[in-house]
């Protein structure tokens, strides 16, 4: 691996490192970490950033003191290492009070407890300088279609979505919101599963303008869907307000591995476009390559900071052979071949309109020109197997 490449802005969140491996069939196999130490660890591996949940930081039900004293204790430890913290989150999934949900549990009182716990953490994270809320509603759904209203579930979610967003605007918070898509687990079935579906929600939000998408490699790849076309998708609509990496091999339970250790051609192609950007140009992700993993439940302290370096290694050798892979000649003509710069230029005309272009177009030679056209081949075998070659390292 060069030594040479440029600087890139990795985090890691504190449930990642600090996951103790108890899984639904066994016990933890690895002691609790202290906050600062991972704190620690991490800076010395060349992290730039940390993340938390509110429990993973404050221990729930810790009391005013005991919280006053955690966070100055971490706080200095960012201060010692120079590590930020450009995210925080808020676990309303553990306790048994979120069963049935936070924002749209069918107990009022719920849910107005857990906008409560929301907002105490909008405050910490504004108070550490974070600039990423990320909202994951993994307790948001149901397993049995009966059980909610639906229309009113989704009133909810979008009214709770809003109470935060426009507190953030009240107090002046320099926090975008990004909504955390999962198709399922630990619920049955969770609402806004994909990409799209949160996009459509924020579409109905008074405060949408600050509230945008965290997608996760394998929560689309949960669903069967491709992780880099919906990031591009998120890219495209000025909604990609953060991300969160990791590996998966295909729609099973939430793998949660090292970046690149799930379906690795994917993972080259999201760091392509995370570092590259569209090759027509258009707008970039600038926020942190955020790594949401856990170290395998076989893996002993050591072998914790060890995938954590993994995570970090496996990107920059991505992001240098797709460097290498825009750069490529061959790859430039075989792009142009298959028509990729042409998927830039406009359909219509300048001045053109839908009525316009149906004047004058002879009908009677659709068949013959559709025949024409469809000899045209594409080309995107060779494309791809030259991207093949470059992540092997044959070019």
């Amino acid at each position: 691996m060069a030594s040479s490449a440029a600087p890139i802005n990795f985090t890691f969140g504190l449930w990642t490192v600090g996951w103790q491996a108890q899984d639904p069939f066994g016990d933890a196999t690895r002691p609790a970490l202290d906050p600062v130490e991972s704190v620690r660890r991490l800076a010395e591996l060349g992290a730039s950033g940390i993340t938390f949940h509110d429990d993973d930081l404050v221990p729930f039900g810790a009391s005013a003191a005991e919280r006053e004293q955690t966070v100055a204790r971490f706080r200095a430890a960012l201060q010692e290492t120079g590590l930020t913290v450009p995210m925080v989150t808020t676990n309303t999934f553990a306790h048994p009070v979120f069963k049935d949900g936070a924002l749209t549990s069918n107990d009022r009182e719920v849910r107005r407890l857990a906008l409560r716990k929301v907002l105490r953490q909008v405050d910490l994270g504004a108070e550490l300088g974070a600039e990423t809320f990320v909202m994951w509603g993994g307790r948001e759904g149901a397993e049995y279609d009966g059980a909610k209203d639906y229309g009113a579930a989704h009133e909810r979610y979008r009214e709770g979505l809003d109470a935060v967003a426009g507190y953030i605007k009240e107090q002046g918070y320099g926090l975008r919101i990004a909504l955390e898509p999962k198709p399922n687990e630990p619920r049955g079935d969770i609402m806004l599963p994909t990409v799209g579906h949160a996009l459509a929600l924020i579409a109905q939000l008074e405060h949408g303008d600050i509230v945008g998408v965290n997608p996760e490699v394998g929560h689309e790849q949960m669903a069967g869907l491709n992780f880099t076309v919906g990031i591009a998708q998120a890219l495209w609509a000025g909604k990609l307000f953060h991300i969160d990496l990791n590996g998966q091999h295909g729609p099973k339970f939430d793998q949660d591995l090292v970046f690149g250790h799930g379906d690795l051609l994917s993972a080259f192609f999201t760091v392509d476009l995370l570092e590259n950007g569209f090759p027509s140009g258009g707008p970039r992700y600038e926020g942190p390559r955020h790594f949401d993993y856990k170290p395998s439940r076989t893996e002993d302290l050591d072998g914790v900071w060890a995938s954590a370096a993994a995570n970090m290694a496996t990107y920059r050798l991505l992001a240098e052979r797709a460097a290498a892979f825009r750069a490529d000649p061959e790859v430039q003509e075989a792009m142009s071949a298959s028509g990729i710069p042409e998927l830039a230029r406009p359909t219509l005309d300048e001045g053109e309109t839908a009525a316009s272009l149906l004047e004058g177009y002879d009908f009677d030679g659709l068949a013959a020109e559709s025949d024409r056209l469809a000899e045209r081949g594409y080309g995107f075998v060779r494309l791809n197997q030259l991207a093949v070659e470059h992540v092997l390292g044959a070019r």
